[in-house]
């Protein structure tokens, strides 16, 4: 594989290159490549950097990849045709979308094998708005209401704004999945009604934090643990242990210069995430 124009530069302020960002997937790839496996991807492209236009890409052109690029080809309800989505499972594979300016990873939560068969749920918490101490405030609402549940959850920060609470399932269809994230953040919201808020529009929930349970739906995506993010610093979605999530945690404490020596450290603390089956239907009301 030919990598190009290593040297331009993807975050100006922070002088960050194209070429610096295939290093750190590089780097980071035995870490990354177990949330992406038999993972339909959507291509969000920054082929000039952070501050330039961008755009999304799913449909593979497939007469222009390489022979060695996976790919599945998967129906779209919406657009009512077959669509070929990237199926990473290699290093070579993830460098390549590095190459083509994809700053950020975003799969499915189902396999293009079960695709209507999600491996997690999950809970996203978008601030509004909002002081970032009062969605970690959410967030420990939310994993008191798991708990209490008898649920197994998992946390790390979007790389972004918010928080992204992760429950890992099997079995289920993404409506029981969508219908349980939907349980519990009226739950949530039943604690916090001062600042959070159900209603999708952002123009009807300012100052609030979003309890989105909407993206657990066929289709949708939610940004890779470890996956770099196209905003200043290049933060990077960074799971995170349980204790970490207090008034101490900054989204921005996270970013591509540390997480090697992060996870040098601390492990993958997602990697047991696909042995946990946590039961939810019973939960439902």
């Amino acid at each position: 594989m030919k990598l190009t124009n290593q040297n331009k530069i993807y975050w100006p302020k922070e002088k960050i290159t194209k070429g610096e960002l295939v290093r750190y997937y590089k780097e980071l790839a035995p870490y990354i490549l177990p949330h992406l496996k038999n993972r339909p991807l959507s291509l969000n492209r920054h082929p000039n950097g952070i501050t330039k236009p961008s755009f999304f890409q799913k449909d593979l052109n497939t007469d222009q990849i390489p022979s060695w690029i996976k790919y599945a080809a998967l129906k779209s309800e919406h657009l009512d045709k077959k669509i070929d989505y990237l199926i990473c499972n290699d290093e070579a594979t993830l460098l390549w979308m590095a190459n083509l300016g994809c700053i950020e990873i975003n799969p499915w939560m189902s396999t293009y094998r079960k695709p209507d068969e999600p491996l997690f749920a999950v809970l996203d918490l978008d601030p509004h708005g909002v002081d970032f101490k009062d969605a970690v405030k959410v967030a420990l609402t939310a994993k008191e209401v798991l708990d209490g549940l008898d649920i197994i959850s998992f946390v790390k920060t979007s790389g972004s704004k918010g928080i992204h609470i992760v429950v890992p399932l099997q079995g289920y269809d993404y409506e029981v999945s969508k219908n349980f994230i939907h349980y519990v953040a009226g739950l949530v919201y039943e604690q916090h009604p001062d600042m959070t808020s159900l209603e999708r529009s952002p123009s009807k929930r300012k100052n609030k934090i979003y309890l989105d349970y909407l993206q657990n739906r066929k289709g949708q995506t939610i940004v890779s643990p470890y996956s770099v993010r196209p905003k200043p610093e290049a933060t990077v979605s960074t799971p995170l242990n349980w204790d970490e999530v207090n008034e101490n945690l900054s989204i921005s404490d996270f970013n591509i210069n540390n997480i090697k020596e992060r996870v040098a450290k601390v492990g993958d603390l997602w990697k047991d995430i696909y042995k946990v089956k946590n039961k939810i239907k019973k939960l439902l009301p």
